[in-house]
């Protein structure tokens, strides 16, 4: 097996190799460019790891993963849509630099292209990870609207909270993983149980994404700092801070989280504050440790050598401990 840059480096030179550009220039264009935003293409590589922890060239994989960061990034052109995000990895999103219909029509472009990828398979290959890519993609789908919903409701339970983020980010995580497995043609025990991993890493991955969005230096985090305080997200954070606080504090929380201001420095600043004082952030970084910790616990049970645990093991911890 390779270490975590190299798997980087061979999934570039493959992103980089494609032709994706073509007539007509305005639709392909965006997807170019979203596509060499850059990020830690931490989906792809967990498909090309997955493969070569079942003993396949990282190479058969290829297609699948980039199946697997086009459909990530065809999500996050919509994602910045319906957010109003001005800033994506640092850089004008794509519905910014284009137009709003332009950047719908490229994602569903995304979404079509990204299934194409499948098509480079033997049937039964293809037809179990169409499978598992349909059901994925739903359920991000399901994610995303639920994560709608929860801004305008005053009653999203911690429960509830957590199986939007599942939905929204962690399954494509384990999908990712699985594809690998299913790419290797390993048994389904070990695919589900790279699945699950995968899922437990992508429930803390999305976890500290939620506490950097708060807490993050907005020198490196890539994305606008208090994104989700602006749009009244009802994160962990502020779930375990209404949890956690007095009930004038909690109630202070709340109606900050009903405004929608045009200057929003002291609302963020005043949020930041109740997460700290409350203990929602140090409960946010808790929870992050204990998924990552879930997803170590499944690895015990995988019929693979030490040698690969330990790398799993190593991508996980450090993303555990990623401050961007």
């Amino acid at each position: 097996m390779h270490d975590i840059s190299q798997y980087q480096d061979f999934f570039i030179s493959y992103l980089k190799s494609q032709n994706i550009t073509k007539e007509p220039t305005n639709l392909y264009e965006p997807i170019t460019y979203i596509l060499g935003l850059g990020g830690k293409r931490m989906r792809p590589v967990l498909t090309l790891m997955a493969a070569e922890v079942f003993d396949t060239d990282y190479k058969v994989a290829l297609p699948a993963a980039m199946a697997v960061e086009v459909f990530h990034n065809f999500s996050l052109v919509h994602d910045d849509i319906m957010d109003d995000a001005p800033l994506r990895r640092g850089q004008v999103t794509v519905h910014e630099k284009w137009n709003l219909n332009t950047g719908i029509l490229s994602g569903d472009a995304m979404l079509i292209l990204a299934y194409q990828y499948f098509e480079q398979y033997e049937p039964e290959v293809f037809r179990d990870l169409a499978k598992l890519f349909s059901k994925t993609a739903l359920e991000v789908c399901e994610g995303q609207q639920w994560d709608v919903d929860f801004e305008t409701r005053t009653d999203v339970t911690i429960p509830e909270y957590l199986k939007m983020i599942e939905y929204k980010t962690a399954v494509l995580v384990a999908a990712a993983m699985k594809m690998g497995a299913i790419v290797a043609q390993t048994s389904e025990k070990e695919a589900c149980l790279i699945y699950d991993f995968g899922l437990n890493l992508g429930l803390a991955f999305q976890l500290q994404d939620d506490y950097l969005d708060a807490f993050g230096d907005p020198e490196t985090f890539g994305k606008q700092v208090g994104g989700d305080i602006i749009e009244n997200k009802k994160t962990y954070l502020y779930l375990k801070a209404v949890e956690f606080s007095a009930p004038e504090k909690a109630a202070e929380l709340q109606k900050l989280f009903s405004l929608q201001l045009e200057e929003n420095t002291e609302k963020i600043e005043k949020a930041k504050a109740i997460f700290n004082e409350s203990g929602a952030s140090e409960a946010t970084q808790k929870a992050i440790e204990m998924y990552t910790f879930k997803a170590f616990e499944t690895l015990d049970k995988m019929d693979i050598s030490v040698e690969k645990k330990n790398i799993l093991k190593t991508f996980g911890e450090n993303l555990m401990g990623r401050k961007v």
